[in-house]
Parts: C-alpha cells; sequence; structure tokens
C-alpha cells in the first residue's frame, strides 16, 4: 500500500492544466466495441481505472496503440467472445466499476453481455437495474448466475422502444445509448442522464454513423443504423480536477491559475463554489483563482444557513462534494452539505474532525460545517483514503495543515487523477510518494 507524506501550511503558485475527464474516458472507450472499425481517443488520462479499463479490452482482443501521450486508437475487428466466460475476465472486470458500461457496447454489436458484479469506490449502493431494465425493454434478457456472480444479457436482436428511466443514471444512459444505436427501429429515452459526458459520448457516436437526436436534454431520440464507423474524438478536460483545484487554491491561500477548462462544460461548479466565498475569474478558457487570506460563506436571501448538495446535471456534481465540504472547513460562516445520491461518501469527515475541523455530522447524507475562519488551521494527521474523491478532499486539507500529515491508501487517489504529486510538486506542494 502507497502512501502520500504532506507537509501542509505552504502556499502554491502557478498554472496547471486539467487531464481529460475520467468518467467520459471509460464511457468513450468502451463505446469502440460498436464497431470494427479504427477509433482514435485523444486528452485519455492515465490513471489506473482508465489503464484498467483498456488492458480488459486488450483481453478481449481490441488492437490498442498508444500513438501518444494521452492518444489511443482502438480497432474491435476481431473480438473473442469466448474470453467473456473466462476467470481472468470475470476478475478484470470486477475489479472495475466502469466495466459496467461494455454491455451496452457488447449487446448493441454482439447480441451478448457478461457483467460480473462491479467493484470500484465504496461510497454507498450503486445498483445496476436502471441498466437492466433498459437492456429488458430494448428486448434483452437477463440472467444472474451465482456460481460466476455474474449477470448473463442476451438477446436475438434489440428493437427501439419508448422509456422512462426510473433515474437519470450516467451509466446507465450511457449503457443504453450504446445498446440502442444498433438496435432496430426508433428509441426514446426520456429522463436521460443530460451531464456532459454522456453529450460527449452521443457527439462521438454521431460522428460515427449513429442518428441521435436531443443530445444534451434529457429526452434523447435515437434512429438505429446498422453499422457504424470509426472515429476521431477529443476528451474534455476533468470538471472534477477543475472543482479540486479550485478548493486547493483557497484552502493554501495561493495563486492558481487552471488553463483551458471548457468554461461552457463547467455547469454551475464556479458559481457553486463562489457560494463559498471563493473569487473565481475567467479569463479566456482559463480560471484564476487569486489569493484570498478569507472567504466568507453566503447565506440564503431570508438569512438562512447555506445549503450546498448535489443533484443530476445541471445541478452539483457529487464528485465534488467532499471538495466543497472541506473547503467550508476554513470559511467564515457555515454550512449545511447534503450528499443526497450517495450513503457512505461522508464518512471520511471523521478524518477532517481529527485534524481539528468542526463538523456536525448529522446522518449519512448531511453534515453541518462551522467554518473556523482560519483562526484554527487544521493540523497533520495520518489517515486512510477511502474513495477517490475523499482521498483527494484529504489530500486538499493536508497540504492547508499545519504540519506533516500521511494519507495511505493513495491507490484510490490514482485511480483518478493523473501523477498528482508531481503535478502538485511543480506548484510549490511539498508532497512525496512513499
Amino acid at each position: 500500500m502507497s502512501s502520500f507524506e504532506i507537509v501542509g501550511g505552504k502556499r502554491l503558485s502557478g498554472e496547471i492544466v486539467p487531464q481529460g475527464a475520467k468518467n467520459e474516458a471509460l464511457q468513450v472507450i468502451c463505446a469502440v466495441l460498436l464497431t470494427d472499425c479504427e477509433v482514435t481517443i485523444d486528452n485519455v488520462p492515465d490513471i489506473r481505472d482508465v489503464n484498467k479499463l483498456i488492458e480488459l479490452l486488450e483481453y478481449l482482443g481490441v488492437k490498442v496503440h498508444k500513438l501518444a501521450k494521452g492518444t489511443y486508437s482502438f480497432k474491435a475487428d476481431r473480438i473473442d467472445m469466448d474470453r467473456l466466460s473466462t476467470e481472468r475476465y470475470s476478475q478484470m472486470a470486477a475489479s472495475l466499476r466502469g466495466s459496467v458500461m461494455l454491455a451496452g457496447a457488447m449487446l448493441g454489436r454482439f447480441h451478448r453481455a457478461f457483467v460480473p458484479t462491479p467493484g470500484g469506490d465504496k461510497i454507498g449502493r450503486r445498483r445496476l437495474d436502471t441498466h437492466f431494465s433498459g437492456f429488458e425493454k430494448l428486448g434483452a434478457t437477463i440472467n444472474y448466475s451465482f456460481e460466476k456472480k455474474a449477470y448473463e444479457v442476451s438477446c436475438n436482436r434489440l428493437e427501439g422502444c419508448y422509456m422512462l428511466l426510473d433515474e437519470a443514471s450516467v451509466t446507465g444512459t450511457a449503457n443504453i445509448i450504446m445498446a440502442a444505436v444498433l438496435a432496430e427501429g426508433t428509441t426514446t429515452i426520456f429522463n436521460a442522464a443530460c451531464e456532459p459526458y454522456v453529450s460527449q459520448l452521443c457527439t462521438m457516436l454521431n460522428s460515427m454513423g449513429a442518428k441521435i437526436s436531443g443530445v444534451g436534454s434529457n429526452l434523447l431520440t435515437i434512429e438505429g443504423v446498422k453499422s457504424l464507423s470509426g472515429c476521431s474524438h477529443r476528451l474534455l478536460p476533468d470538471m472534477i480536477e477543475v472543482g479540486s483545484f479550485i478548493g486547493l487554491a483557497a484552502m493554501t491561500k495561493s495563486d492558481i491559475t487552471i488553463k483551458q477548462v471548457h468554461l461552457k462544460q463547467l455547469g454551475n461548479i464556479p458559481d457553486t463554489f463562489r457560494r463559498l466565498g471563493i473569487k473565481i475569474e475567467a479569463k479566456d478558457d482559463d480560471l484564476h483563482i487569486p489569493t484570498q487570506e478569507l472567504y466568507e460563506v453566503e447565506t440564503f436571501m431570508d438569512g438562512s444557513i447555506m445549503t450546498i448538495s448535489d443533484a443530476p446535471w445541471p445541478g452539483f456534481t457529487p464528485d465534488l462534494i467532499s471538495i466543497a465540504l472541506v473547503v467550508a472547513t476554513q470559511a467564515k460562516g457555515s454550512v449545511l452539505i447534503h450528499q443526497k445520491m450517495f450513503e457512505s461518501r461522508l464518512f471520511f469527515v471523521d478524518k477532517l474532525i481529527d485534524m481539528g475541523a468542526k463538523i456536525i455530522l448529522c446522518d449519512p447524507h448531511r453534515a453541518t460545517v462551522i467554518g473556523s475562519e482560519r483562526k484554527y488551521p487544521l493540523r497533520g494527521v495520518r489517515m486512510v483514503s477511502p474513495d477517490i474523491r475523499a482521498g483527494v478532499a484529504l489530500l486538499i486539507a493536508a497540504l492547508s495543515a499545519e504540519g506533516k500529515s500521511v494519507i495511505d491508501n493513495i491507490e484510490q487517489i490514482d485511480r483518478g487523477y493523473q501523477d498528482i504529486d508531481i503535478r502538485l510538486r511543480s506548484l510549490g506542494a511539498d508532497i512525496r510518494r512513499l
């Protein structure tokens, strides 16, 4: 188990470029299975989850070539379907939450998929009902094998239909889209997730010959086509990294410019951090966070306590709730953090309390943060990273804290953040990998 050793309390400065979007990468890389033509994807982040997915595709027979740093070509012209039932495939797929999105592409093109019970973060229940309900409506049959601990999905053919999703699941929507693009007839998906990741997937599929309308809305119409061609696609910058760097700058009183953020795709992320009192200046396609000695949380117009909560897009993304919570610990004022989507994501606050933060964990979904106004800086401690986003939130806390901190289980952070220690050192952070 690797660890980070951090000496906090240092101001950072400089420019940083966010990596390619992890969540988009997992979707569009799965989509290469929909065609036997070559697909080139640029701005791919070099992170554990993405690399695991690429290895999984290679095991299935996809020809993968690294053309340059962050640029890969994929050609799925000879897929070995027999490998779906091997023990190695089960182990590889089960270790990666994003592997579930292989199902839609496999079902769409080969009419068969094998879905081991997925792994990933331990942040609460992440059900697959939306995925499988969508597949069933398209004509697929789902069986669960207790022996293999996996779902077997198959069909003779897929036929388009109208469906109303029970939740606006990002991965569920992506999976259903990939299955529907090669189905017969027209598929209408209402209450579809409309995150930029899903829009990017639709844009990529349309460039391959798919017929998807309503892109960017919660109502998608997909006219099935017989086959798809190749394409070139570039990933968006990772908006979760952008939000993380905003929080980092505020907590460490730093002057940081985040380059090439694709501002129009950030939704209300900048404004949510502005509600916490953080100054954010937009310059062309960059965000500049100037040095701030103190930031003050806004209150609602009636004087009630500010509430920051997550919601499906265009609401505030749940992946940044942990960052917002950490930022609030040093603010002037109080804020209620409401994590609606995952019931275990706030449990990391115990570590922050150990560091001296004033936090009341109301229940698994809500925490009240009483800002210290920087009067009582956090203190360095030893802690464990429970998941990707909490891990980075703790890393930000450690960089702002007085003294030395050690974060164990940083493999969780490596799953989602490329060379984070190297990039932070370029800003002046005192961080090393043990």
